[in-house]
């Protein structure tokens, strides 16, 4: 194997992102130096903070350079190790991004033992995904029993495992999600309470009947009218730990009306 598949940022998009905006290149296949590991990847996380690496604009880390590999955390197996302490079939987590294989140094790469869990769960669960829900929902959420906590994009990475500890600590739960196959799996398989989907023309009217004693703690990862409908519920002294607004990540100019603010202000 001498071709090493690539996706680039050739050029920073201007809302919704396009293929030809990350086509595939062929590169060369990279040689590991003194200290550095060759990974082959089998598992990609992709996620939603990438369109923020996919824009010059200042952000809390920096932009990925037009022409380079777009970034992203991997779960590979060594190939070609002259690390000390990894050796060829070990398996890691790493960041080596949208590509086949890269050459990664200590510093980013962590070893995975397959008999502790599927390997694919370090860039889930057990890996960024599952560290934002559980700091976000008990840091930020302060869940306490009996409370009503909604999640918007329930069925998506950080949102499942917030549902769970929430139920896990004596919550109603309430997921949002985009189709009624999702609501279901929600409920079915995460375990939550209730779950309804903000495309049904009486969402707002689902949520509230969701949460009849309002709304104490809404894990944010949408924005958009999600947000619109759970300000409506939400109760005195209520937390918003806030991941996300993918609802907004591909805006080109302020979001239209009506002003929510005044009333939000009021409660």
């Amino acid at each position: 194997m001498t071709i090493n598949r690539q996706i680039i940022l050739s050029e920073y998009p201007k809302g919704m992102p396009q293929a030809e905006h990350l086509p595939m290149r062929e590169g060369e296949m990279p040689s590991p130096k003194d200290g550095q590991v060759l990974i082959k990847t089998i598992y990609l996380s992709l996620d939603p903070y990438m369109r923020g690496r996919m824009s010059p604009a200042k952000s809390y880390a920096a932009s990925v350079e037009l022409g380079d590999v777009m970034q992203g955390a991997t779960v590979g197996q060594v190939v070609e190790s002259r690390l000390d302490g990894y050796e060829a079939g070990d398996y890691v987590l790493g960041f080596g991004g949208w590509q086949e294989y890269s050459v990664q140094g200590k510093e980013m790469l962590r070893k995975l033992d397959p008999k502790q869990a599927p390997i694919s769960t370090a860039v889930g669960v057990l890996g960024m995904p599952g560290f934002t829900a559980y700091a976000g929902l008990l840091e930020i959420g302060q869940p306490k029993e009996g409370e009503t906590v909604v999640v918007s994009a329930a069925s998506g990475a950080v949102g499942q495992v917030v549902g769970q500890i929430a139920k896990l600590k004596g919550c109603r739960v309430v997921g949002v999600a985009g189709a009624p196959d999702k609501c279901q799996h929600v409920v079915d398989v995460y375990g939550f309470d209730a779950c309804v989907n903000y495309k049904d023309d009486d969402f707002e009217a689902q949520l509230k009947a969701a949460c009849p004693d309002g709304i104490d703690i809404y894990f944010e990862n949408v924005g958009g009218k999600v947000f619109d409908a759970v300000m409506k519920l939400v109760n005195d002294f209520a937390r918003i730990p806030l991941c996300g607004r993918i609802a907004h990540y591909n805006d080109t100019e302020a979001p239209q009306g009506p002003d929510q603010l005044p009333a939000f202000l009021t409660k």
